[in-house]
């Protein structure tokens, strides 16, 4: 077995590169072990991140090139076409260009001291007397072989192969849906400075489906769903959705891409004697949106925080690095619960009550209040200080006997 490093991170994702890079901060031997030939190839997701997320994470302002827009809010769009809007006075959220954005956090880390072996794949795990001490590694000839650390950090995605060798319990399987992200040009009439968001069992049963401009016609659009071919729901949206298909009909794919999403709320345990697991392979995510990037990334300084004192302290055990467990629920225990039980509330509304939902938000002048929110990845604490509003505290009430009636 050949020594590598104090740690080794499986996946050149956001969430493992953004450990290697705080790792090698800390002064910690670190190396990551990518799969893919190149760094975000092939991009996984739409790119659309928190201003407020990346501003915590020391990542804002971003880089001019990777970043294709700034937006103001969101427009919703019930089943039959229905619209509520939210605006923010300054720009809340950013979209990305994900493999740029990959390869500059891949490039901090490499900067701060992190190694990057790319086009190899991490076959095993190898493991003593139930410690994980290194990793089996596929690649070319001369670089295959076992590769010890005193930490193995696991970041690679929804997969969670390398996860389940060790004995924990991974994603829960009913909360996982198929993504499919696509560009296209051609779009008509999108308010450049708005995200859209489109509701509907018919089209993204379980999720929903939304379109992100760009610039000279341009957008990035996708959906997903539980059950049902995304391509198929896709072009259906473009089709027939009362509100998508004014802008999409005469739209055009030029690139398309699939992915799983994990919408069931942090693993329980997401660590093992040398081990770690960060992103979506702890299925970090948000239940509401499937957005992993902020949430990963910052459960990946935390880790490695814990990793670089049980280098320290020369502690690998399950143990110590129970450490980690405790400040992931401290980040997201909380807003993670909520998000789980808006998750179920939306999953059980049929689109009637979306609809009545909606026409409901607008009558109450809901974005009124909507427009304080500063925060919109932890939403659970985002939520609680909106229930002061009046306004806020008779939506909530509405949607709670909503679902109730969904499930008496």
């Amino acid at each position: 077995m050949k020594q590598l490093s104090d740690v080794i991170v499986v996946g050149g994702g956001p969430c493992g590169s953004f450990a290697a890079l705080n790792l090698a901060r800390l002064g910690v031997d670190v190396v990551v072990f990518e799969e893919h030939e190149k760094i975000g190839v092939p991009a996984h997701c739409a790119g659309h991140l928190s201003i407020s997320g990346l501003k915590r994470l020391g990542l804002y302002p971003l880089p001019k090139k990777i970043v294709e827009g700034a937006f103001y809010g969101a427009k919703f769009h019930s089943p039959t076409g229905e619209e509520f809007s939210v605006k923010f006075s300054s720009p809340a959220t950013c979209a990305v260009n994900r493999t740029l954005f990959d390869k500059h956090i891949a490039t901090m880390a490499k900067d701060a001291g992190a190694k990057y072996q790319l086009n190899m794949r991490i076959e095993s795990l190898t493991m003593k007397d139930a410690y994980v001490e290194g990793v089996k590694v596929e690649g070319k000839k001369k670089d295959e072989g076992e590769f010890s650390a005193r930490i193995v950090v696991d970041a690679e995605g929804v997969s969670s192969r390398i996860l389940r060798q060790t004995g924990l319990a991974g994603l829960n399987p009913n909360m996982v849906v198929i993504g499919v992200h696509a560009e296209v040009k051609n779009v008509k009439d999108a308010e450049p400075d708005m995200v859209e968001v489109f509701l509907g069992k018919d089209y993204a049963d379980g999720f929903y489906a939304w379109l992100i401009p760009k610039v000279d016609g341009k957008a990035k659009i996708g959906l997903a769903a539980k059950k049902g071919n995304p391509k198929e729901l896709l072009q259906m949206l473009m089709r027939k959705h009362p509100a998508a298909s004014k802008k999409l009909q005469e739209a055009k794919i030029t690139e398309i891409s699939f992915y799983p999403l994990t919408l069931g709320g942090p693993i329980s345990k997401a660590y093992s004697n040398g081990f770690l697991v960060v992103g979506d392979a702890a299925s970090q995510v948000k239940p509401t949106t499937g957005g992993g990037v902020i949430l990963g990334m910052t459960c990946a300084a935390a880790a490695a925080e814990v990793a670089c004192e049980a280098i320290r302290m020369k502690d690998f055990s399950s143990e110590f690095l129970s450490a980690y467990q405790r400040r992931c629920d401290e980040i997201l225990g909380f807003d993670a619960r909520i998000m789980l039980r808006i998750r179920r509330m939306l999953d059980a509304m049929s689109d009637k009550k979306i609809d009545e939902a909606i026409s409901f938000c607008n009558k109450l002048g809901l974005d009124k209040s909507l427009q304080s929110v500063r925060d919109i990845d932890f939403q659970g604490r985002t939520l609680m200080q909106l229930s002061r509003s009046p306004r806020m505290l008779a939506a909530l009430l509405y949607f709670f006997f909503l679902y109730l009636s969904a499930n008496p």
